[in-house]
């Protein structure tokens, strides 16, 4: 039930219509600004937050980041609204009291952990949702059904670990599976292109990555900055980019982070790549599409919740096209899933290529270093000097 009558916290004759209500007070007010200056709930309300992810309940590196700044941002309003003018106190205990209980060598230590992307090690490790039935799915078989020998002993995508893999895990949650998916017929007027299928690793890369960076992304305060980031990453989402193979696809959202427009995460480039492979070979031929169709379902749920919180209409207008996507891709995988098998290979091969290149490029970067006997070439010597007559 929306708040009536005008905003609690609005200068006297310029008071917006309220269209929320403070959680702890009742008090009626109409944006963000106007709630950070709504002081000691505010500030409690933050301060809870903080407190919440350091005593590692649902804890990430970028929920700390995100309740650090949200509580950097109280702050600055504070001081704004207290240069312009009388303000009722604090409440005690504020941030201010929290981070002053804090030694200084505490204090350089917390820095120092967040700045050097550390403070992960600190958090609860946390386990994609596709692989909550414990092994890891193959991805090769031989066509007469005998599975096929895996490379050095090792399954064939067990070449990295798993993000959050391992004792202490917290068992994942699984997207349901939608309730209903509508005919593909319903949604095309006409024949589907047969370059559809390519958007589904750049949305795969795009979402596993996205999930991976914010620690699942269950957390509602997140949801904007996940979507936000699953846009930018995924020209098929953001742009509506058409692919014409998968490993154009993959290129474009590597892209997107080899460029440093985003960080890269803890799957980073390679660890998406295999993680989009995972996802659309699924459980198993009993059951393949069931995955790519939960993270499909789950994307159009996270897509409509951020386009209801959006103000801006460029970001809702946005969003609705992404989600509109996803509810395409959605039908179109839930009718051919044969294609999915093919593409999970593209993807672990395009996977493999990029491990190769690497060492490559590691392999040569040593011999170059022991060359020059260091991490830089020696400096340029003179060849012909002239002596003087």
């Amino acid at each position: 039930m929306e708040p009536g009558g005008p905003c609690g916290f609005c200068p006297a004759g310029a008071a917006q219509p309220a269209r929320y209500t403070c959680p702890r007070c009742n008090v009626p007010y109409c944006s963000l600004r106007c709630y950070r200056a709504h002081g000691a709930c505010a500030e409690g309300f933050y301060r809870d937050q903080v407190l919440g992810e350091l005593r590692g309940r649902n804890a990430s590196p970028s929920r700390l980041a995100g309740a650090l700044r949200r509580l950097r941002e109280q702050r600055e309003t504070e001081d704004e609204l207290e240069a312009a003018g009388p303000r009722s106190a604090s409440a005690p205990g504020g941030l201010s009291g929290l981070w002053e209980q804090l030694a200084p060598a505490e204090k350089a230590a917390f820095e120092r952990l967040l700045s050097r992307g550390e403070a992960g090690r600190l958090l609860p490790p946390w386990r994609p949702w596709w692989w909550s039935r414990g092994a890891a799915p193959r991805l090769l078989e031989e066509l007469d059904g005998a599975p096929a020998a895996p490379e050095s002993g090792k399954d064939a995508t067990a070449e990295e670990p798993v993000p959050g893999d391992g004792p202490g895990a917290r068992p994942p949650a699984v997207p349901a599976l939608p309730a209903r998916i509508p005919a593909l017929a319903s949604l095309s007027r006409g024949p589907v292109s047969p370059l559809v299928r390519f958007q589904l690793p750049n949305v795969l890369f795009a979402y596993a990555h996205a999930l991976a960076l914010y620690h699942g992304g269950d957390d509602a305060l997140l949801l904007s900055d996940l979507c936000a980031t699953l846009l930018d990453v995924s020209g098929a989402l953001g742009a509506q980019q058409v692919f014409a193979s998968t490993e154009e696809a993959l290129q474009a959202a590597a892209h997107v982070l080899e460029a440093g427009e985003h960080p890269p995460g803890p799957l980073g480039t390679r660890g998406a790549m295999q993680e989009a492979a995972r996802i659309l070979l699924g459980e198993g031929p009993a059951n393949q599409k069931g995955y790519t169709l939960a993270a499909l379902g789950h994307l159009v749920q996270a897509l409509g919740r951020a386009r209801k919180l959006a103000v801006a209409s460029e970001d809702r207008e946005r969003l609705y096209r992404a989600r509109k996507k996803c509810q395409f891709l959605l039908a179109w995988t839930n009718e051919n899933e044969a294609a999915l098998t093919p593409l999970s290979l593209d993807c672990t091969g395009a996977y493999r290529a990029h491990a190769m290149a690497a060492e490559e490029v590691a392999a040569l970067t040593g011999e170059l270093e022991r060359l020059w006997g260091g991490p830089m070439p020696p400096a340029p010597r003179t060849l012909i000097e002239e002596l003087p007559g």
